[in-house]
């Protein structure tokens, strides 16, 4: 409907509601009365129309119109109420309480004008012929009402709410949307058939794990198909829409509580400041540039080698940020040089440092690489870090960094050791630190991506060790632990992340294989491969943890490293980098690295 009908519309109710309030007050207009009743719908008018424009009432969008809408016109309405009641003083033949009928006719006029334009809305858009699938919702709290009633919003979708399954007690019976809630997750099979269900969905953002593993065990137990809505990592809008209901998986049943943040001490160094992101096109890098978004810097700088990549991540920055001011940089952070353009030009505040060869196997092949990328790339930043001034530097680590037995993990515990150095001759007002934590769920060439293209191969699905295990968490969910780390900002420490339990790498497979609906793939064991743990650490025996402000962060006091470390040992380094002498240079890590459980080899090796 357009503007200028809906204006018309509302102001003409709102007028009828006072005539009306005027009419039933004082019961028999006499003759002075009308001159009131004139004088004050006159008058009313003029204030009537100008609420109307000023609190946007003809903006709203009746056929969607929520309790937004509402408490904004039951604002609206009240304050044009006590205009009404100035005005009535000003009119001693208008009793008082008129312009408070008439406040409250005309809310109920203009509320009812809504509603009606909704409920026509969601009946021109019933579908006219096939039944609706019976829908049950797994979780009676907010997030499965706005699942409610986005499918009663939407008919033409085919879905109707027939009931909520809750574990809550004080909820059974209760109703929710005018949807009852029939009984608990253990009873789904019975409240399935009493309800004639076809689907269930699980409105669960903030369950770990553990709670939607056995609600999706209930739904396949009861012959349920099941969704899910995104978790609360996904959900940074706060909306969930019909669009976003998607299959069961991995992440899902591997969920953890949702980890809580510090938004202001986050807040308090990326609003306002320019951010450089190195590795902004990779699966980590990304997402922590989507979260630094959210906190208003005053620029972002995305640097990164894969020109597809970084358009990708721009793309989507120009979709959905376009207030957000970003520059996308190609280039390598072992390019002095450029780097330091790009510094000279930006002047970054802070820097996340998440470029670097991560996949175990391949940097066993080219260790000179490994350290060229992971090593030397970090002092390269690292000093021009320290050089232009930045506030807080983050260099992303690894588990893989403690007691390595890769040339992966061994050049990535080197790169903690240059951040250390940085951090020993940084200013009062900088912070130079390393996070560290376990395997990222999903991330480019992880474990997860690998068995599903395994299993759309026909399988079987290669496991190295069936006593193999894993620290596991979500790529969001370690961008966010990455930004309060930064918050914490205690220069020269390690941070590391609360990891929970070690996954059992068989039980993953087999939970792929399981979420995938695949029928007859076969889990096999290939071997250990040169260079990986059967478990991974997270701790050095010499490393004890402290707690932070953050029960999901804790941090280690590094030991410092040797004097020369950034000057001739990192030279030496170099040296045999260039020169391809594989055998000194991991004799060289080990030496370095005194726990290091690396294997020597003066070859590469062959996975």
């Amino acid at each position: 409907m357009h503007r200028t009908w809906k204006f018309t519309l509302d102001l003409l109710v709102w007028s009828l509601a006072g005539y009306v309030a005027f009419v039933v007050r004082l019961e028999n207009l006499r003759g002075g009365d009308a001159a009131a009743l004139l004088g004050y719908l006159g008058a009313g008018l003029a204030v009537k129309a100008a609420v109307i424009a000023g609190a946007g009432f003809a903006r709203q969008h009746w056929p969607r119109v929520g309790l937004r809408d509402l408490r904004q016109l039951a604002r609206g309405v009240a304050l044009g109420t006590a205009a009404m009641l100035a005005l009535a003083l000003l009119l001693p033949q208008v009793p008082d309480t008129v312009p408070l009928l008439d406040g409250l006719l005309a809310l109920l006029g203009l509320g009812g004008l809504r509603a009606l334009a909704r409920l026509r809305a969601e009946e021109r858009t019933r579908p006219a012929t096939s039944p609706a699938r019976r829908i049950l919702v797994a979780g009676a709290g907010e997030a499965g009402s706005i699942v409610v009633r986005e499918m009663q919003r939407h008919p033409s979708q085919g879905m109707l709410p027939v009931g909520f399954v809750d574990d809550d007690p004080h909820k059974q019976g209760s109703v929710h949307c005018g949807v009852p809630v029939l009984g608990t997750v253990e009873q789904l099979a019975a409240v399935a058939e009493r309800a004639g269900a076809a689907e269930l969905i699980i409105a669960m953002p903030s369950a770990d794990g553990h709670q939607i593993r056995r609600v999706v065990n209930q739904a396949r137990a009861a012959g349920l198909a099941h969704r899910i809505i995104p978790g609360m990592y996904e959900l940074l809008s706060g909306e969930v829409t019909i669009a976003q209901i998607r299959d069961v998986n991995l992440e899902d049943v591997l969920r953890r509580k949702p980890v809580r943040l510090n938004v202001e001490e986050i807040s308090s160094y990326l609003q306002g400041s320019t951010v450089m992101v190195t590795g902004a096109g990779g699966s980590i890098g990304s997402e922590i540039v989507r979260q630094i978004v959210h906190f208003q810097p005053r620029r972002v700088i995305l640097f990164g080698r894969g020109e597809n990549s970084i358009f990708s991540i721009q793309q989507e920055l120009n979709r959905l940020w376009p207030d957000i001011d970003h520059v996308e940089i190609i280039g390598d952070v072992r390019h002095a040089t450029h780097l330091r353009t790009v510094f000279e030009r930006f002047r970054p505040d802070v820097v996340i440092h998440a470029a670097a060869h991560k996949h175990v196997p391949l940097m066993e092949d080219s260790p000179s690489e490994a350290l060229y990328n992971n090593v030397l790339g970090t002092r390269t930043v690292v000093s021009l870090a320290l050089e232009y001034g930045v506030k807080r530097f983050v260099n992303i680590s690894t588990d893989k960094a403690v007691r390595p037995t890769s040339v992966m993990g061994s050049t990535k515990r080197l790169a903690e050791m240059v951040v250390a150095c940085a951090a020993q001759h940084a200013g009062p007002d900088q912070a130079f630190v390393s996070v560290r934590f376990g395997n990222v769920l999903g991330s480019r060439g992880s474990v997860v991506p690998t068995f599903m293209a395994q299993i759309r191969a026909g399988g079987p699905v290669t496991v190295t060790h069936p006593d193999m295990t894993r620290y596991f968490m979500l790529i969001p969910e370690a961008a966010r632990l990455v930004l309060e780390a930064a918050g914490l900002a205690q220069n020269g420490r390690v941070y590391v992340l609360k990891m929970g339990a070690p996954v059992r790498i068989v039980d993953l497979a087999n939970d792929v294989i399981r979420l995938s609906g695949a029928k007859g793939i076969d889990v096999v064991f290939s071997g250990i491969r040169p260079g990986e743990k059967l478990t991974e650490e997270l701790l050095t025996n010499e490393e004890s943890l402290e707690a932070t402000t953050n029960g999901e962060i804790f941090v280690v006091k590094p030991n410092d490293p040797a004097p020369d470390f950034m000057t001739s040992q990192l030279k030496r380094f170099e040296e045999l980098a260039r020169n391809e002498e594989y055998g000194p240079l991991r004799q060289m890590m080990r030496d370095l690295i005194p726990e290091s459980l690396m294997q020597i080899h003066a070859e590469p090796t062959t996975a």
